[in-house]
């Protein structure tokens, strides 16, 4: 079983910087593929960016590419999500989750989830 802890969420204006972490506990770190979600007040949850196990390959939709960056660092059992030039339409609940078997878009092919940080980005 895997726990995940998000951080590093809060306030910002538009045009600002947020680097969120997730801390993983309780498996091999290492083995999962990595995904950040977001899920908007009265949206589906969507897909932000996935690292794969290795870290070798990253993904993003196309609404945050060349804005956020995801990274791991397996040595501190840890990903990121930097997040620069935001917008008011960024503003989500940020989920980290992480797939024993899958590099995905998809929420339904992950297996665990962290509880969530709150990110608000006003204009």
């Amino acid at each position: 079983q895997v726990q995940l802890v998000e951080s590093g969420g809060g306030s910002v204006q538009a045009g600002g910087s947020l680097r969120l972490s997730c801390a993983a506990s309780g498996g091999t770190f290492s083995s999962y593929a990595m995904g950040w979600l977001r899920q908007a007040p009265g949206k589906e949850r969507e897909f932000v960016a996935v690292i794969t196990w290795s870290g070798g390959n990253t993904y993003y939709a196309d609404s945050v590419k060349g804005r956020f960056t995801v990274s791991r660092d397996d040595a501190k059992n840890t990903v990121y999500l930097e997040m620069n030039t935001l917008k008011p339409g960024d503003t989500a609940v940020y989920y980290c989750a992480a797939s024993r078997s899958y590099t995905s878009s998809s929420p339904l092919r992950y297996d665990y989830w962290g509880q969530g940080t709150q990110v608000t980005v006003s204009s």
